[in-house]
């Protein structure tokens, strides 16, 4: 008899953390949903996440595509092994060249000055090479410091980066969590259902 008095106790109490796990997802859902506006006009919809990965993605192949032809085009002065400084105003000289359209110029040369290897090379009095890969100026000191503030920002978005990569991964973790205690609750619920 004792045994059955502490089934039901046990169950009881399922049966209330059951409910209040119901209301607490019930008053969020009523929240999500008075929150959110009936229409939204065409210029405020927000793009998905979806969306803007795949243009992201779109973006990063393009970029990738025009370096590949400056490598390809000028391989005295673009590489991805020996990465140097560029001539200031280099932009202007591979326009004047003609050999690549404007638009895959600034392409190229935004992703390949952004690199973090490319801001590295940038150290004081380091020699800057031109079009035809002879030395074209030397690097300054504002410059260099300029580049290390930029390594140093890129080094700070990629530890937010993973620190929210890491949370979101807790967050599913928790949520997996969740999902299986509800599961083995409804089953014990079953269980004590049969049992009447």
């Amino acid at each position: 008899m004792a045994d059955v008095e502490q089934l039901r106790q046990a169950t009881e109490t399922l049966l209330d953390e059951c409910e209040r796990r119901l209301q607490a997802l019930e008053s969020a859902g009523c929240s999500d949903q008075s929150e959110k506006p009936e229409s939204v006009s065409v210029n405020q919809t927000e793009k998905s996440p979806e969306t803007s990965n795949r243009n992201r993605a779109k973006n990063r192949a393009a970029n990738q595509a025009a370096l590949q032809l400056l490598f390809d085009t000028y391989p005295e002065v673009f590489s991805r092994d020996n990465v140097r400084p560029l001539k200031i105003g280099i932009q202007e000289d591979l326009i004047a060249d003609e050999k690549l359209a404007r638009n895959r110029i600034k392409r190229a040369l935004a992703s390949y000055v952004r690199n973090p290897h490319y801001l590295r090379s940038l150290q004081a009095g380091a020699d800057r090479v031109g079009l035809d890969g002879s030395a074209a100026g030397k690097v300054s000191e504002e410059e260099a410091a300029h580049a290390q503030e930029k390594l140093k920002q890129i080094r700070e978005q990629r530890r937010e980066r993973q620190k929210d990569e890491r949370a979101k991964q807790k967050q599913q973790a928790e949520q997996v969590k969740e999902q299986r205690i509800n599961k083995k609750l409804d089953m014990l619920m079953q269980l004590n259902k049969r049992a009447r």
